[in-house]
């Protein structure tokens, strides 16, 4: 029963190393306490890549397909390794220290005054990200069913005003900071909350959950959203000519089968950016939303070598209204709702050794 538990914790741990959803800007949630409930192990490094490519257009739940058919439609290319120790202090409490790296690319055209599709970057260090964990129910007489919380600390150490050159004209370029969706941090010192779970149903299968929660005090980070240029009257009116520091929460359950070294997963998952933030003021150029993703996985254990790749596929996407389309609804009777771009997929593969 307790190899039964180690590999469904471990599974299930590793799935969410990294949250993000192309334009709706959800960063690396950094890596959880992955160590095995029952595990004798003091140390565990992990690796946890992860990649997808958002292109489709949604206002609402409704696709923009023009955006496409026009070729107008902003793609992003983003990938996230994300490296965290962690440190059993027993067989309650352990202790986690996460390092995202991140690369990325936005090709647009409106960001380029028209004049052609043109790409802008970023690389970097992310947000690093600590935290501490205790099991509620001792693991040495709670083999079948647990529940973890962890409390954390997320520092503004990725760079939250990255800058790259806009076109003017096709020899004309001017340098600004990157569209909010590929910025490496977002600027705000941030509280993180999580309680993962599991319930053994019999030898193979069992039941999994994680709830995570940013809290971004910070209402905004002072980067300009003009690109290197002057804001227009009208960001300054609904207050998004600066960036926001929106607080985010993922979800995720689902069933996990184990098949000798193989254990496999289905599962929903969501991942959020909301409108209004949990502490402190919501102003400022966000684009809020959520997507619900089918999620398969599948982890193969090698002694205390673990080899894990999970493929969540969009099922529901939503931009939903910020806080600037509220306010100029407000002010010009006008329904105002932006758009974002969204992945079809992403993928996350990577491995955990434990010391």
């Amino acid at each position: 029963m307790k190899k039964v538990s180690i590999i469904i914790i471990i599974m299930m741990f590793f799935a969410t190393k990294s949250i993000s959803q192309g334009c709706v800007a959800i960063r690396s949630n950094g890596g959880y306490c992955s160590m095995p409930h029952g595990d004798s192990s003091k140390w565990q490094l992990s690796i946890s890549n992860r990649y997808f490519r958002s292109y489709k257009h949604f206002i609402g739940v409704d696709e923009q397909t023009q955006r496409q058919e026009l070729g107008t439609e902003v793609i992003n290319h983003q990938f996230t390794s994300d490296i965290t120790l962690t440190h059993q202090i027993n067989a309650r409490w352990s202790f986690m220290i996460d390092l995202p790296i991140e690369s990325n690319s936005r090709s647009s055209l409106y960001e380029h005054n028209n004049v052609g599709r043109y790409l802008t970057h970023s690389f970097g260090t992310g947000d690093i990200r600590f935290a501490v964990y205790r099991w509620l129910l001792d693991p040495e007489k709670a083999s079948k069913f647990n529940v973890q919380a962890g409390l954390g600390i997320k520092l503004p150490t990725g760079n939250y005003n990255y800058q790259d050159y806009f076109h003017l004209t096709d020899s004309t370029t001017r340098l600004g900071a990157v569209d909010q969706s590929i910025q490496l941090g977002d600027g705000g010192t941030g509280i993180t909350f999580e309680l993962n779970t599991f319930y053994t149903l019999s030898h193979t299968t069992s039941l999994y959950g994680n709830f995570y929660y940013l809290s971004n005090p910070r209402e905004q980070n002072g980067t300009s959203t003009a690109r290197g240029g002057t804001p227009s009257a009208s960001t300054i009116k609904n207050g998004s000519e600066v960036m926001s520091v929106p607080d985010q929460f993922m979800i995720r359950a689902g069933a996990s089968f184990k098949i000798n070294a193989f254990t496999t997963s289905i599962g929903l998952r969501e991942e959020c950016l909301p409108v209004w933030d949990l502490i402190g003021g919501s102003g400022g150029f966000r684009r809020p939303g959520y997507i619900i993703s089918v999620e398969p996985g599948v982890t193969y254990q090698i002694k205390k070598l673990n080899l894990f790749a999970y493929v969540p596929v969009a099922w529901i996407r939503n931009r939903t209204q910020s806080v600037p389309d509220l306010i100029t609804t407000a002010q010009t009777g006008k329904y105002t709702h932006g758009d974002a771009a969204f992945a079809d997929y992403a993928v996350n593969i990577g491995f955990s050794v434990r010391f």
